[in-house]
């Protein structure tokens, strides 16, 4: 039998709130928890004060998992969440020992194995399968990630064996990284390479890599490569302590751009000492068309409002070309406002790769306003 040394904080704590931004009723909790439905009924924002915590969907450690550290999650979107559904919650110390575990290319550790000690970004390369059927974590504490670079739904792993990918309450055996759960360093808001300077309203080249982002108010566009290209990540006020949390596929952050807005104060940005400032703001109406082929082809339909499943109303899963009339606007790759995401300025859109998309394939879109 394998013995893990293990150190537990002297006080652990999380507190939960049915409001966004930590208002309304609230609920501290310093333990595990397997029904929260009696303390509060929805869950919009959260305080992690210390310790490690795991938060479930539904009741008795079951559903869509969520790996939560020290911070502030102002709503629901900062955790990832897919609603503003917390209904068990459990405490787990942090982990001073080894790591180690096996995982299987079939059910009941059968068929091609191998041990891993170290976290794995991509499943694929050193694995060579895209499924993990079974594993045997023997040591430590780990995160399945359903996507490569540690995306997507998340699975908590403690030691034990898991036969088949149902018993870490997978949806399916797909499993596209993981890593391990340890206490991490954070380093600083961001590292800049070469002397700090400031920045006003636009940059088209950040020469830096960036960890962490503290966003005091304002909107704004991040971008994983120069001249506002690649990866795309909207930003509003809040904390960010790693990538993660932005839904980041790395730390590169190549440049950004201020988005207009109808509050009236300042927008500041801070990446540790470098500052943005905005200087204009959206007032307007939105509205907007999407065409289900290129150049403005097939069925159209107009919006001036937000859509959270672009099927359901538009009776197509993709959008090939798009004129965004009025205002600003936000695709996401999946309904519910998730996956990528695709920032949008008026203008035409005669293709889906003339607002970054890697396909035309488009869950659901919302208007850039203030989500508070």
């Amino acid at each position: 039998m394998q013995f893990f040394l293990m150190t537990f904080f002297p006080f652990c704590k999380i507190v939960f709130y049915e409001g966004r931004n930590f208002q309304g009723r609230s609920y501290e909790c310093s333990g595990n928890c397997p029904e929260t439905f009696s303390y509060f009924r929805c869950c919009n924002s959260i305080r992690v004060h210390s310790g490690y915590w795991v938060l479930y969907e539904k009741s008795n450690y079951m559903g869509y998992q969520y790996i939560l550290n020290r911070g502030e999650y102002p709503d629901y979107r900062y955790w990832m969440g897919y609603n503003n559904c917390i209904r068990s919650c459990r405490m787990f110390p942090p982990y001073r020992g080894s790591y180690r575990m096996r995982i299987y290319h079939r059910p009941d550790f059968g068929g091609q194995m191998m041990e891993f000690m170290d976290d794995c970004p991509n499943i694929y390369d050193r694995f060579h399968y895209r499924d993990i059927y079974s594993c045997n974590v023997t040591e430590g504490y780990w995160i399945f990630y359903e996507h490569p670079n540690y995306r997507g739904r998340q699975y908590f792993l403690t030691p034990g064996e898991y036969r088949g990918w149902r018993d870490w309450g997978g949806m399916s055996p797909t499993i596209g990284s993981f890593r391990r759960m340890r206490k991490e360093k954070h380093s600083p808001l961001m590292q800049v390479s070469s002397s700090s300077s400031t920045r006003t309203e636009t940059s088209r080249v950040v020469t830096i890599r960036c960890n962490s982002i503290r966003v005091d108010s304002g909107y704004w566009v991040l971008y994983e490569k120069p001249n506002y290209m690649g990866y795309q990540y909207i930003l509003n006020r809040g904390e960010y302590p790693d990538y993660q949390r932005w839904m980041g596929y790395n730390d590169c952050i190549r440049s950004c751009r201020m988005i207009p807005h109808k509050i009236i104060s300042p927008k500041l940005i801070y990446m540790y000492e470098q500052k943005l400032v905005s200087a204009f703001y959206y007032r307007g109406n939105y509205r907007m068309r999407i065409y289900e082929r290129a150049d403005f082809g097939g069925q159209m339909i107009e919006f001036m409002d937000d859509c959270p499943n672009v099927y359901d109303r538009f009776h197509y899963r993709d959008i090939y070309s798009c004129n965004m009339m009025e205002g600003y606007w936000i695709f996401y790759e999946h309904p519910n406002y998730r996956g990528r995401q695709y920032f949008l300025r008026p203008g035409e859109y005669r293709r889906y790769t003339d607002w970054g998309g890697m396909s035309p394939t488009i869950g659901s879109f919302r208007r850039m306003m203030d989500f508070y």
